[in-house]
């Protein structure tokens, strides 16, 4: 299929971003879900008013944590129409604890496990499915160590689209002395189960605009749907808008890329 490649940035307007589907109220609350092996998890709900159906959307933490940006992430796709959740990757860790602590004592041990990732995400997914308002199409996004996976989840589940925002290790290798156990997935990307949207930063280095390529050419290769936009002016975490690394031009595109490709693939 055709590729769009290396956009540069659209200098669009915040009033572009929004969706004929937007909705002006939403509730947003903390609840229980089951995750891997039937753990309960803590997970952040937001949902726009209503009863007509709609798509949901699991929304993968950084790897700073379950926090506030997050959150408003969350409420943002609440905002833009759809059923939103976000798993505390970080609970069986460190229930309850500040997300700085509870994200320093994962690393301590070494990250999130892949095949807890993959069961806490699908219990998110099957908790969308559930609700009254869903019309059965769930996506995922993640951010930093969420973007790998975000791409892990769309390997091993029945999911509508994915997106990996500057995801590192879904190819390459990580540095010696890097704090989480991660492999790349690059033996996996042969079973991606839905089409693909990424967004980087070329002034990233994990993933580098070569390890993007590297990418691009392996899902090419097994015909894998996928649609990469690449930054200037834009390294690692740019949508982060707590962080000096957010890039205000590369955002606004970025969710605007989001909100066409998840309209496309769950429905708005």
């Amino acid at each position: 299929m055709p590729r769009r490649r290396a956009a540069e940035p659209r200098h669009e307007r915040p009033e572009l971003i929004e969706s004929s589907r937007m909705s002006e109220t939403l509730t947003a609350q903390t609840l229980l879900i089951t995750g891997h092996q039937g753990d309960e998890v803590e997970a952040y709900l937001a949902h726009p008013s209503g009863d007509g159906t709609r798509g949901g959307v699991v929304v993968i933490h950084h790897m700073p944590g379950y926090d506030r940006a997050t959150k408003e992430i969350v409420r943002r796709f609440a905002e833009l129409g759809y059923d939103a959740i976000a798993p505390n990757l970080y609970w069986r860790e460190a229930p309850g604890a500040a997300p700085d602590d509870a994200a320093a004592t994962a690393r301590a041990k070494g990250g999130v496990p892949d095949e807890r990732l993959i069961g806490d995400v699908g219990g998110a997914a099957a908790y969308l499915r559930s609700r009254p308002t869903s019309n059965g199409k769930v996506g995922v996004i993640g951010y930093c160590s969420g973007g790998r996976q975000a791409v892990l989840a769309a390997c091993n589940l029945d999911l509508d689209a994915a997106v990996d925002c500057y995801g590192a290790f879904v190819v390459g290798t990580p540095p010696e002395g890097f704090p989480l156990q991660v492999t790349n997935l690059v033996d996996q990307l042969p079973n991606l189960r839905a089409p693909l949207l990424g967004l980087f930063g070329r002034e990233d280095s994990y993933p580098s605009p070569e390890q993007v390529a590297e990418l691009d050419e392996i899902l090419t290769a097994n015909h894998k749907p996928h649609e990469f936009h690449s930054y200037d002016d834009a390294g690692h975490a740019f949508f982060s808008v707590d962080r000096p690394s957010y890039r205000v031009a590369a955002a606004n595109d970025g969710w605007e890329r989001i909100r066409v490709f998840y309209t496309t693939h769950l429905g708005g």
